[in-house]
């Protein structure tokens, strides 16, 4: 049953499209090709391990962690909105 003027199924196509992005978005940020040794950002060694498990590694886990905790806050859209939307 559609409501207004969305037509059937497009809550469903706006949710498919918004995962679409982020998994195209976190695709892109791959790397590729053997890696580092050294890490970027601090100089660190890179374990061999490390580099053969993450194709194209650039960071040391520490760097790495610092910079997806700076990353976590920026998730998207809030599609719930907050209260203070709601009651306008």
């Amino acid at each position: 049953m559609a409501t207004g003027w969305a037509g059937d199924g497009a809550v469903q196509e706006q949710i498919d499209a918004t995962v679409k992005d982020a998994i195209d978005r976190a695709r892109s940020r791959l790397g590729t090709g053997p890696g580092r040794e050294d890490c970027e950002e601090c100089g660190a060694r890179i374990p061999e391990a490390r580099r053969k498990a993450v194709p194209g590694v650039r960071l040391c886990v520490t760097c790495q962690a610092a910079r997806d905790e700076e990353e976590s806050g920026h998730a998207g859209y809030n599609r719930r909105g907050s209260k203070d939307s709601q009651l306008r």
